[in-house]
């Protein structure tokens, strides 16, 4: 019998699964948190649920409780206060398998429409999850919305679409009939679905939703019973998306502890613990790139699907229109500090200098123009604190310093006062130039609001020192400007060369480090940045089997 959640949502699942064959435009969720789409009350509720769980214990479906944790330190100094029920791995473990069956044996549709209906919860409650995401990360409160809420929805349900599209390639059923000598062969085959085992979602501070909805969400749909372990320094996201995601499942006839929340001591080290138990069979990871090795070395009985750090970077060649290049390239560097794994660090400019429609610019004329564009974007505080936001972390803060003595300054970082929050750790971008020699600084991770201009002998160069540079370090994101046909040509082929997505003269309202659901495709999984891309066949289909009966007809 049809599950009637899937009744609810067929639209919705064509629709998605549509959009993913034609990569065209598509969201279920509408980004603008305006009153005109939302209700002219919509954002003060989210606000009052938000601060109604302040200081109070959270409370979840859960096995056997050890205590309760409070670890959130916000980047903006709001006083959290969330005490979050801990259990041990063990009981995570064992209360998530016994949960398993019914949601195993569910067809695949089922389990898509359910997936859906969480998603559909979750963003009910939107304004309260975007209010999360901004007071744990630092995220400027319409980023924090919209990356926080309707984006991460549509990865989400991107990885329902893939899932459900996969388990279905397969028939359920097939007469096989081989002709022979006299009467044919002829068997009855079923073919069943067979999802992989328990999920670990391993969140990170910067961007809890967005990273953590792909892995939580193909898991789901897959057939899997996951384990979500939030960043200490960012549970609350993730906490509310299990809470809603234990009401739904709740209300569809399955256990809730389905879906339940990792919380520890930062000296628990519970990640690893749980990733390499050999009940844990997939493992979603986004974070350093130190602990990501680490995971897809030892957690060697799970299927480990990863995201790591990059060099992340964009050749400058020639422009047709300048003005647009240094404020698209400024609006890129100043997104949330940087703080992006998508972000920019390193800008090649050859030192004669590049064409421009207003004759051509010297090397130090282009750095000028981007650092001129940067200081625009983040001269006014109140204006600024509105796009770079906060710096997640007190180490953010200390890499800015650090990295000063790494090259030439051309624009200092500043500390600027925030509004609203007289604590909030904000620091504008800095910009750093070093020659094309000077790879150590600039092809070396350095995350947050840091930017290296390196200049080199030519394009050409350029290209070269692009390709060594993510060979070696992997990337998510490459940027070029030319108006020559064959230079974004080269470009090209360095990125197929190395496997990174390229945007080309980018100069409007696009910008490198921002990636669309069911068009753009997030990390490629074929360099050292991420083993997966998101979303893509391969990234669900390791995580349930085919396994066959047969029978003489």
């Amino acid at each position: 019998m049809t599950h009637p959640l899937l009744t609810k949502h067929r639209d919705k699942l064509d629709a998605a699964t549509a959009a993913i064959a034609t990569r065209e435009y598509y969201s279920a969720y509408p980004e603008s948190p305006s009153p005109r789409v939302y209700g002219e009350t919509a954002a003060a509720d989210g606000k009052a649920e938000f601060e109604a769980l302040l200081g109070k214990e959270f409370a979840l479906s859960t096995g056997d409780i050890v205590d309760h944790v409070a670890t959130e330190v916000s980047p903006f100094g709001i006083d959290l206060g969330i005490h979050y029920p801990r259990m041990s791995p063990d009981t995570l473990i064992e209360t998530a398998r016994a949960a398993w069956p019914s949601w195993r044996d569910a067809d695949p549709g089922t389990r898509a429409a359910v997936c859906v209906e969480i998603l559909d919860r979750i963003h009910s409650h939107v304004f309260t999850l975007a209010n999360a995401v901004h007071a744990t990360t630092g995220q400027a409160f319409v980023m924090a919305f919209q990356a926080g809420g309707p984006h991460a929805l549509d990865r989400g349900l991107e990885a329902v679409a893939y899932g459900y599209a996969e388990q279905l390639r397969t028939p359920a059923t097939a007469r096989w009939e081989k002709p022979a000598k006299g009467e044919p062969l002829v068997m009855n085959k079923r073919f069943h679905i067979v999802p992989r085992g328990l999920g670990l979602v391993i969140g990170c501070n910067t961007f809890p939703t967005w990273n953590s909805y792909p892995g939580l969400f193909a898991s789901l749909v897959t057939g899997n019973p996951v384990i979500v372990k939030p960043h200490p320094h960012a549970v609350l996201p993730l906490a509310l998306t299990v809470k809603y995601a234990q009401e739904v499942l709740s209300e569809a006839g399955f256990d809730p502890n389905l879906v339940t929340l990792a919380v520890e001591d930062p000296s628990d080290q519970v990640a690893a613990t749980l990733a390499t138990d050999p009940r844990v069979r997939i493992v979603d990871f986004t974070g350093s790139s130190e602990f990501g090795d680490w995971l897809e070395a030892n957690a060697r009985q799970a299927e480990v699907y990863t995201e790591k750090a990059g060099i992340n970077t964009i050749v400058i060649d020639s422009t047709d229109d300048f003005k647009g290049l240094c404020r698209n390239i400024a609006f890129t560097l100043g997104l949330y500090s940087g703080q992006m794994c998508t972000t920019t660090q390193a800008i090649f400019i050859p030192e004669g200098g590049i064409d421009t429609p207003d004759g051509h610019l010297s090397a130090d004329d282009v750095i000028a123009g981007i650092a001129k564009a940067v200081e625009k974007v983040t001269g006014d505080p109140e204006r600024a604190v509105e796009l770079i936001g906060a710096i997640a972390s007190t180490q953010g803060v200390e890499r800015i310093a650090a990295a000063a003595e790494t090259g030439e300054v051309v624009l200092a970082s500043r500390r600027l006062d925030h509004p609203t929050y007289p604590d909030a750790r904000v620091h504008t971008p800095l910009l750093l130039k070093v020659p094309g020699d000077a790879k150590k600084a600039y092809g070396t991770e350095c995350f947050g609001p840091i930017t290296y201009l390196v200049t080199t002998a030519d394009t050409d160069q350029s290209l070269r020192l692009v390709g060594e540079v993510v060979a070696e370090q992997g990337a998510l994101t490459m940027g070029v400007y030319s108006t020559d046909e064959s230079v974004l040509e080269k470009a090209e082929r360095t990125a197929l060369d190395v496997a990174v997505h390229l945007s080309c003269n980018l100069t409007g309202g696009v910008f490198v480090n921002q990636s669309a659901a069911f068009s753009d495709f997030h990390g490629s999984g074929a360099n050292n940045a991420a083993n997966a891309a998101l979303t893509n066949p391969h990234y669900v289909s390791g995580r349930f089997t085919v396994v066959q009966s047969r029978r003489h007809a």
